[in-house]
């Protein structure tokens, strides 16, 4: 937008009044920020634009701050206008953690990335106060996406009476759950494209503003689950399990929680990720003209019927996946979208 440019272009002219910059698109995100490279007397930098009537500049910097705090390395701010929605950023680099992930190097890094959930769970509050709660309406409102964007306009499907009143019992429990687990800081996107790896080896946070208090569990099935990339269950049981040890260790879980209560409610709060993820993605298509995420859907659907299948209370949903939505998706793929 012609007009977004004019003020970054201002902004940066306050920066650095008396030298030329050379400003570069990177890429946007899930939501509506945008980001550049700009580049000044030999260094890097990154321009973080958020639109003040569209994202909340002051929630970022309150909560990166609070990441500072509890020793996570998240992305320095450098100057800022928050009156304009623009941000001057320290320049982490190009090297997301999804590029070095292999099954080499799987062992390595995911133990890094799940030690680091020990310093977002102690963040509970900013300078702006208690952080929001990922309580059951904030639940139930996310797995309405599903039925929403995914079913309704993505695949254009009209549900019966029947199927709506079975989708919103299973979204009850599904709530239950969550809610069941004790809850803590809750990074709440953090999976292998919201990492980077430093020159140093060091894994540094980032798209990290959306923190709530939510379910101890919550990121780490979002970095095992990883919508982008699938791991082999065994790899996924074998970290879960550790992360579990870690949890009982440190008591953020008392002795009720037994290895196979802890495993259910995991593939339960992934069931509740992935459900909302289908809506999230098929959104972003249909409402905001971004289409880079539909290719990952498949992924995300087979994560929702492999945890669907485990468990009976799950059963009649599944039936409805495999019988009528997973085909569906098929057809709408071999058209096109």
């Amino acid at each position: 937008m012609p007009d977004r440019l004019t003020l970054i272009c201002s902004f940066l002219s306050t920066v650095w009044p008396e030298h030329p910059y050379q400003l570069s698109a990177i890429s946007g995100d899930a939501s509506f920020r945008r980001y550049f490279r700009v580049h000044y007397q030999g260094k890097n930098y990154v321009l973080m634009d958020s639109p003040p009537m569209l994202e909340d500049g002051q929630r970022f910097v309150a909560v990166q701050q609070a990441f500072l705090a509890s020793g996570l390395r998240v992305p320095l701010i450098l100057q800022q206008d928050l009156a304009a929605g623009l941000l001057l950023l320290e320049d982490l680099g190009d090297q997301l953690l999804l590029d070095l992930l292999s099954s080499e190097t799987a062992d390595h890094w995911y133990p890094q990335a799940l030690a680091e959930l020990v310093k977002i769970r102690t963040i509970t509050s900013t300078s702006q106060g208690p952080l929001p709660l990922f309580d059951r309406a904030f639940l139930l409102r996310e797995m309405q996406l599903f039925i929403d964007w995914f079913v309704k306009v993505h695949l254009s499907l009209e549900l019966s009476n029947d199927e709506l009143a079975m989708l919103a019992t299973l979204f009850d429990v599904l709530a239950d759950a969550a809610l069941e687990q004790p809850q803590a800081g809750m990074h709440r996107d953090y999976h292998a494209r919201n990492l980077m790896v430093l020159a140093n080896q060091q894994l540094a946070v980032i798209d990290f503003q959306d923190i709530v208090i939510g379910p101890v569990s919550y990121d780490a099935v979002s970095l095992l689950k990883d919508c982008y990339k699938r791991w082999p269950d065994e790899f996924v049981v074998q970290q879960r399990d550790e992360f579990f040890r870690q949890l009982q260790q440190s008591a953020v879980l008392d002795a009720s929680w037994t290895r196979e209560r802890f495993a259910k409610s995991f593939d339960l709060m992934g069931l509740q990720r992935h459900i909302k993820v289908c809506g999230i993605f098929s959104r972003l298509y249909h409402r905001d003209g971004k289409a880079g995420y539909l290719a990952d859907l498949p992924r995300v659907l087979d994560y929702v019927i492999d945890a669907a299948v485990q468990y009976p209370e799950c059963q009649a949903f599944c039936q409805l996946l495999q019988q009528k939505i997973q085909p569906r998706l098929l057809e709408v793929i071999a058209c096109g979208q």
